[in-house]
């Protein structure tokens, strides 16, 4: 029998069809540093280090995608911005780069492929691409322009200038939608095969969602469209049931579902329409035994598994530097033992 390729086996998910087995797509953004014992800092410092990790990581563990993506703060650091590294988790961005509202009408939008800190993922992405082909695809990320202030100005100034200032606040989502369709479609030439929109404002979660279909939701519509990829909208382990139609509807071909949500109702809700990607616990998973392990694994797969539709992964997007060797070779023995198409045989 001819074997199945990872794209294969994605595209085939995507179509809401049963191919080999349930994919999953196992988000080690940090975990490369560890392969390559070096400080997360260091790890992230070159192109050729994050594409190495990458490279043993889907050889180790045996996962359906390459991640093109570094940190959410390389963004903030592309516009000026400061990073700060730990030793144990994720980079956080620094200092604001937008002090106050009027600094919107002077924020210059980066040149993505001439800005040294998006060039650091564009070079990555190439690198990989390089050893994936067509067999492997490379996952690019792109935060959201509704949700990138955040970190550009503070959460508690952001609110305000949504509440407050409309007119200052669509004119910083034209600067960031610029940037963030530029940046995701030159990730694309580089190599990446669909682009995850990163959204954890706009999950009802965080904001009404009254409030999101005046704002986020109308960012979203706008940028879709203009990416020449797939698009999956990651809302961070936010809720997304009560907008799912909403994410439908802007043309997101997957959705990054909670694990606090039904995720009975995500199925019937999406079964043909979107596929759902999740939904273990990236933060209990640094607790979880193999046992419980195989058994989170074995419940989301029998829930939504049937006729495709399912990637499995972890419910936000990047598995914490504190899961271990054993819990991710765990879910990996569990996705290929309960997920191999039919369900049950």
């Amino acid at each position: 029998m001819e074997k199945i390729s990872s794209m294969q086996r994605i595209l085939t998910a995507l179509t809401h069809k049963e191919g080999d087995r349930v994919p999953f797509i196992l988000p080690l953004t940090l975990h490369g540093a560890k392969e390559l014992v070096m400080s997360i800092k260091e790890y992230f410092s070159s192109a050729d280090n994050v594409y190495k990790g990458q490279i043993i990581l889907k050889e180790k563990y045996d996962h359906d995608a390459y991640i093109g993506f570094l940190h959410a703060p390389l963004e903030i650091a592309a516009f000026g911005g400061e990073v700060i590294y730990v030793e144990d988790g994720p980079p956080n961005s620094g200092e604001p780069v937008i002090k106050c509202a009027k600094d919107i009408l002077t924020l210059e939008v980066p040149d993505v492929k001439n800005n040294k800190h998006t060039r650091l993922t564009l070079d990555t992405i190439s690198k990989l691409k390089e050893v994936a082909t067509d067999q492997t695809p490379i996952i690019g990320v792109v935060m959201s322009p509704f949700s990138l202030p955040v970190m550009q100005m503070g959460f508690d100034k952001y609110l305000d200038l949504i509440y407050e200032d409309r007119e200052l606040f669509w004119k910083l989502m034209e600067k960031n939608l610029d940037f963030a369709k530029s940046w995701a479609n030159a990730q694309v030439e580089a190599g990446a095969a669909a682009i995850v929109y990163f959204d954890p404002v706009s999950s009802p979660t965080i904001i009404p969602t009254e409030l999101y279909k005046e704002t986020g939701l109308k960012v979203a519509q706008q940028f879709v469209p203009k990416v020449n990829a797939g698009v999956v909208s990651h809302f961070a382990s936010g809720s997304c049931l009560p907008i799912l139609d909403d994410v439908i509807g802007y043309g997101s071909a997957g959705v990054g579902v909670s694990s606090k949500e039904d995720l009975e109702e995500l199925k019937k809700r999406s079964t043909g329409k979107i596929t759902l990607l999740g939904n273990l616990n990236a933060i209990e998973m640094r607790n979880w035994d193999i046992e419980t392990t195989k058994e989170k694994v074995k419940e989301i797969i029998n829930i939504a598994g049937k006729n495709g539709g399912l990637i499995l992964m972890d419910n936000h997007g990047e598995i914490p530097w504190q899961v271990s060797d054993e819990i991710l070779f765990a879910i990996a023995d569990a996705v290929k033992t309960y997920g191999k198409y039919p369900l049950g045989e």
